[in-house]
């Protein structure tokens, strides 16, 4: 049962690579609530992960999407224009680094892989909210998923520390810039969810245990409680708290 009223609202939910990634748990809250979607796939070799989940969904759109690929992005904001005219919210979920420049120390990470890692996690959301900016004629939500180890060093985490700290500061900066268009922008710091894109972290089920372990619930979020807070944010009562990182973690960040 969603608490959310998004009913009218159409959403673009960029990240999901099967039924238990964090934007398929935000998905669902999406639509539970209401919410029209369209939804991306990485490639042809994804599309078969996806496709079950955008025809739960009920999806109107299903589009592929590639940050890397030029013209890629433009083309799924071009689609979206052609058939919908308008936007309501952007959820962007995802995140990228060269596997050799990820398990190693930040000292120690190519330029080009760094390089790599910044404009698949964090310049594409940037890229994603000037082109929703034109089809957000009424006001609109843009939103991010981030993690903790943007604030706090986080064990074989490396790399995507500061991409992530980028992330989210981008996520201020665009609430400041498009505050005027009634747009707001958000991150969601989820916690730790054992997720296709979280196996590329060096021993992230050490990782989970120890999360698990520090929690004041000693629990993991799911990603369907991430989705209520995705929701949320995409619905009119999120507007207050544009520019924020919102904690999706049961706590953790809180405990020292």
């Amino acid at each position: 049962m969603s608490l959310t009223n998004l009913a009218g609202k159409r959403g673009l939910v960029v990240g999901i690579a099967n039924e238990m990634s964090i934007a398929a748990g935000c998905a669902e809250a999406f639509r539970a609530a209401g919410a029209e979607l369209a939804v991306t796939y990485l490639n042809e070799k994804a599309e078969p992960f996806v496709r079950p989940v955008a025809d739960k969904l009920g999806a109107t759109l299903f589009v592929p999407l590639d940050v890397r690929i030029p013209g890629q992005m433009e083309a799924v904001f071009e689609r979206i224009e052609r058939e919908w005219g308008k936007l309501d919210f952007v959820l962007h979920s995802i995140a990228f680094a060269p596997r050799e420049d990820l398990h190693t120390s930040v000292v120690n990470c190519s330029a080009e892989g760094f390089a790599m890692a910044m404009d698949v996690s964090c310049h594409s959301f940037i890229r994603m909210a000037k082109l929703a900016v034109p089809l957000m004629k009424d006001g609109g939500s843009l939103m991010t998923v981030s993690f903790y180890g943007a604030d706090r060093v986080v064990e074989n985490y490396n790399m995507m520390g500061p991409v992530k700290a980028a992330l989210e500061s981008s996520v201020r900066y665009l609430a400041a810039d498009l505050a005027e268009s009634r747009i707001r922008a958000y991150a969601i710091s989820a916690g730790p969810v054992k997720t296709r894109a979280a196996s590329g972290i060096d021993r992230f089920d050490a990782l989970l245990d120890k999360v698990r372990e520090r929690t004041p619930a000693h629990r993991l979020v799911g990603i369907e409680e991430i989705g209520q807070i995705a929701a949320f944010l995409a619905s009119d009562a999120g507007v207050p708290m544009t520019g924020s990182v919102i904690y999706a973690d049961g706590g953790f960040h809180t405990v020292a």
